[in-house]
């Protein structure tokens, strides 16, 4: 029975880069015995590698002669020492179901990990819910980009104690800037700004070709038409637009537009492939709050492919240029998109989850809700400036009125060089500050 190992296994590391996940696995998955865990989120972001700082045995399904073994043979996975690594499940999705069952059949703790860019299409025959546990890894947040140590904890604010909060940071606007068009996938972020043009494009393309026929099903009739719409939805992130804007911003000048139905197909490819990342709205189950929008908020995996895709650079971004469908620069939009990412990574780590409010006819709207055990919140605004007004902690004042003592506390995430607490207990924290 073959068994395959590669430098990153246990053991093996020399140069690699601890992720914020890579806490939360090795708590779940070592110290509480997970039997199984399955790693998701859009290629590039670094799964195989931390997958494999644990396992033991790896098989790569994106290897295509052991593609054809594993087919002949699927059960050949379940061997070799433990932890066993299954990269790129979804090239052969009965592999699930074979961890499934031996989960069910009394594997230990540490058994499997799974690690997957794409949900396959048909499903696997079982959920695996309670046998496989679903983490999804992102792009880089910003403190895994090593820029600054941060200075305050999401967990801790977490706690509702509104202590003090402390640091400065060296980062300005532009350096802001630069790291939303740098990336959070660890093989481009390193590289030159035109060879990550390069590479950006390249990625955008592999989507376009290869991915989406071959991961996902769908046959694209135009892969231009495929284009737009992932150029609209950069163009419409951080916002809750309708699905028509959407459409007409992906179809502008066509007299012609495509019908929901076909246009839900695009949609449904690009979220099998973790490439949409949209943050759904926050219902609360325990407060009097009424009257809220159901619609998300429209965001890409990672930002910089949302400015690739609008064409649009570091000194574009700072002009106030680019497409967007939404009030305000696209600067901003772009800039609460690498902030929402980072705070769903620090919440995945606390064990909380991130959402957005916005009453239905628009009113009131808080940028990011985290909610923890309970039902108790954070509530976050996103600002690009460096000196937060009062009139940028106003609809978290409203919130804070209408939930009491359900707000754990009030935060404003911006580009400044300090981090402090208002007058009136709002805390500001420059992002390269903010931490898990």
């Amino acid at each position: 029975m073959p068994t395959f190992r590669y430098p990153g296994s246990v053991g093996d590391s020399t140069d690699y880069r601890r992720r914020v996940l890579d806490n939360v696995l090795d708590d779940l998955f070592v110290a509480d015995g997970l039997r199984a865990i399955a790693i998701e989120g859009p290629k590039g972001v670094g799964k195989t590698s931390t997958a494999s700082e644990r396992a033991a045995t790896v098989y790569r399904l994106d290897d295509a002669a052991l593609l054809t073994v594993a087919q002949a043979d699927p059960a050949m996975l379940l061997g070799g020492a433990k932890p066993v690594l299954i990269d790129e499940w979804q090239r052969l999705p009965q592999s699930w179901d074979l961890v499934r069952r031996a989960v069910d059949d009394g594997a230990p703790g540490g058994s499997f990990l799974l690690a997957g860019s794409a949900q396959p299409s048909p499903p696997p025959m079982h959920s695996g819910a309670g046998r496989i546990t679903q983490m999804r890894l992102r792009p880089l947040a910003f403190s895994e980009r090593q820029l600054e140590e941060p200075r305050v904890s999401l967990a801790e604010l977490l706690e509702g104690r509104r202590a003090g909060v402390s640091g400065r940071s060296d980062l300005a606007a532009r350096d802001y800037t630069e790291e939303i068009v740098r990336s959070g996938l660890p093989g481009i972020r390193g590289l030159s700004p035109a060879a990550r043009d390069v590479e950006l494009d390249g990625y955008i393309t592999r989507v376009v070709q290869r991915d989406i026929p071959d991961e996902t099903g769908l046959t694209l009739r135009s892969e231009d038409a495929l284009r737009r719409w992932m150029a609209a939805y950069a163009a419409a992130s951080a916002a809750t637009v309708s699905w028509e804007k959407v459409r007409d911003a992906a179809t502008p000048g066509e007299g012609t537009k495509p019908n929901r139905k076909a246009t839900a197909r695009y949609r449904e490819a690009l979220s099998r492939l973790f490439l949409l990342d949209d943050v759904p709205a926050w219902l609360p189950s325990r407060s009097h709050l009424a009257e809220l929008g159901q619609a998300p908020k429209h965001h890409l995996a990672d930002p910089a492919i949302a400015a690739r895709l609008l064409g649009v650079g570091v000194d574009a971004l700072l002009r106030g240029e680019g497409e967007v469908v939404r009030d305000g620069p696209l600067l901003g939009a772009l800039f609460e998109s690498l902030v929402t990412l980072s705070l769903r990574v620090y919440a995945q780590a606390a064990h909380a989850r991130v959402r957005h409010l916005r009453t239905q006819r628009g009113e009131h709207e808080v940028d990011l809700i985290v909610e923890s055990g309970g039902g108790r919140v954070l509530a976050v605004e996103v600002k690009f400036t460096a000196a937060v007004q009062d009139r940028d902690v106003k609809q978290l004042h409203w919130l804070a009125g209408e939930l009491g003592d359900d707000v754990l506390d009030l935060v404003v995430v911006n580009t400044g060089q300090h981090a402090y607490r208002r007058a009136d207990g709002v805390a500001v924290v420059p992002l390269a500050l903010l931490g898990p």
